[in-house]
C-alpha cells in the first residue's frame, strides 16, 4: 500500500476531516444543518478512501470516520450537541477504538527471532 509520510492515508484523511469540523464549529459561520452535511460529507469521503485503500491496517480509522459521520448527521437531526461535547465523545471513541487495534497489531517478526538483549 503506498504511504505518505511514511503513514497511511487513512490518518491524514481522518485529520482533514476533523479540520473541517474545527473550522465550521469555530471559524464558518454556517447553520447547524450546513455543518452536519459538511461534516458527514467529509466522514464519508474518509471512510470510502479507506475502505479502497486500507488492506488490513485501517478498521479503526474507518470505525472512527464511521462515527464521526454517524455524531455529524445527529447533530444534523436535532442533537443539541456543543463542538466541545462532540470533540470529547469522539476522543472517547477513538481511546476504545484504540484499545481495540493493539490487540489486532502482529508483530513483523516471530517471537523467538527477536533478540534478547544479550551481548
Amino acid at each position: 500500500m503506498p504511504k505518505l509520510f511514511g503513514r497511511e492515508p487513512a490518518i491524514f484523511l481522518a485529520l482533514a476531516a476533523s479540520v473541517i469540523k474545527l473550522l465550521a464549529a469555530f471559524v464558518i459561520d454556517l447553520s447547524v444543518d450546513q455543518q452536519a452535511v459538511l461534516n458527514t460529507v467529509a466522514a464519508a469521503v474518509v471512510g470510502v478512501l479507506v475502505a479502497f485503500i486500507a488492506v488490513r491496517d485501517g478498521q479503526v480509522a474507518a470505525l472512527l470516520g464511521l462515527a464521526q459521520a454517524a455524531l455529524a448527521a445527529a447533530v444534523g437531526f436535532g442533537l443539541d450537541m456543543s463542538a466541545e461535547d462532540q470533540a470529547v465523545l469522539l476522543s472517547f471513541v477513538s481511546v476504545v477504538l484504540g484499545m481495540f487495534e493493539r490487540t489486532q497489531i502482529t508483530a513483523p517478526m516471530p517471537a523467538d527471532d527477536v533478540p534478547t538483549g544479550e551481548l
